[in-house]
């Protein structure tokens, strides 16, 4: 769920609510540029603070709900945010992964950058990665790779969207699991407690 500024600004002192405001009004103007305006510079404003947001709002969750509602008010498309994520710090990739949604981008742009946050080991960028609407044009393979990642990488089963929608009747995921289960009993790991739960939804007829 989108955060709203007035929301936001609870969470900041003054001088944060003062950064926000005015990068909000940067990011608008770039959404709505004036054609009369002097020629932009290279870096858009807005994009500068989109950067700068976790010295500016202090508290990480802060800063990383206001450069979502950053790239929400700046509407910016395709190659802009590829560019934000692949140049950006962790912080900065997960905030335009849980953008996504939120931007006017068509279903399949969004997936390039869901695929190259699975291919990680970070658990906060593959549950951002999963839990967007984006993740739902996954084709089933990668998805179900997706699952078992997060299986093995302690990520939560909850951050993953439609979870019980795709994983029903899904007859490989379940073979994937039982080989996944198999793998650690016969290790002397313990099995992962979300495990039985996905297990049970593969079994519901679609």
């Amino acid at each position: 769920m989108l955060i709203t500024r007035e929301d936001l600004l609870d969470r900041l002192g003054p001088q944060g609510a003062a950064w926000l405001d005015a990068a909000l009004a940067d990011a608008h103007d770039a959404a709505h540029p004036d054609p009369h305006a002097p020629p932009r510079r290279a870096i858009p404003v807005w994009e500068l603070r989109f950067a700068a947001a976790g010295r500016e709002c202090g508290i990480p969750e802060a800063a990383e709900a206001a450069r979502v509602l950053l790239l929400h008010t700046a509407r910016p498309g395709a190659a802009t945010v590829t560019r934000l994520y692949e140049r950006g710090t962790g912080a900065e990739r997960r905030a335009v992964l849980l953008a996504l949604p939120h931007l006017p981008l068509t279903p399949g742009q969004g997936v390039p950058l869901i695929e190259d946050a699975l291919r990680t080991n970070d658990p906060r960028l593959l549950a951002a990665a999963l839990a967007t609407r984006a993740a739902a044009h996954l084709d089933a393979h990668a998805w179900r790779h997706a699952v078992l990642k997060c299986l093995f990488t302690a990520v939560p089963l909850t951050a993953v969207a439609d979870l019980a929608g795709r994983a029903r009747s899904d007859g490989e995921l379940a073979r994937m699991l039982r080989d996944f289960a198999a793998e650690r009993t016969a290790a002397g790991r313990p099995v992962p407690m979300d495990l039985p739960h996905v297990l049970a939804l593969t079994a519901k007829e679609a």
